[in-house]
């Protein structure tokens, strides 16, 4: 997580409308789980997008399809390489260390607003982190339906029984 700690200082800075998903939300609700690539889900209103676009930019991620990253900006790209390729997620990825590696979902999986008012802000490394909120990161793992997602299931609702 330690590699993406600048990305989140620098999106908060930029006033991003964010919120950190997958494997780092599941370590950041408290449950240690190995994973590499950073999930978020971003506000998907073109200036958010924009400013987004700008923020990898400036931390030198670089798409890792070959587009204009200011086509994730575009919600008619966005659909078009959700329809044509099955797209879920537009990845950055950084080119000297290819391990460090975001990916944004390239739609919306539930309301952005419902989303974000669900959610648990973080304090770690001296910054706020915005995060899926635990039911909304079971209900979002339950769809992906992978045996780490599984997994992940089974560890996140014992916290709620807690």
């Amino acid at each position: 997580m330690v590699p993406y700690i600048k990305i989140f200082k620098k999106l908060n800075k930029a006033k991003i409308r964010y919120l950190v998903a997958g494997g780092v939300a599941v370590n950041l609700h408290q449950i240690n789980r190995g994973t590499v690539d950073l999930d978020l889900i971003v506000h998907l209103e073109q200036k958010n997008t924009l400013g987004f676009v700008k923020v990898m930019s400036q931390l030198g991620l670089v798409p890792k399809v070959p587009v204009d990253p200011k086509e994730f900006a575009n919600e008619i790209s966005r659909e078009k390489w959700i329809k044509e390729k099955g797209m879920i997620v537009f990845s950055f990825l950084n080119p000297d260390n290819p391990l460090e590696l975001v990916d944004i979902f390239v739609r919306e999986p539930m309301p952005f607003q419902k989303l974000y008012k669900g959610r648990k802000n973080v304090k770690a490394f001296n910054i706020i982190i915005p995060v899926l909120g635990i039911l909304d990161l079971i209900k979002l793992k339950e769809a992906a339906g992978r045996d780490k997602d599984l997994f992940d299931i089974k560890i996140l609702k014992k916290m709620i029984k807690e």
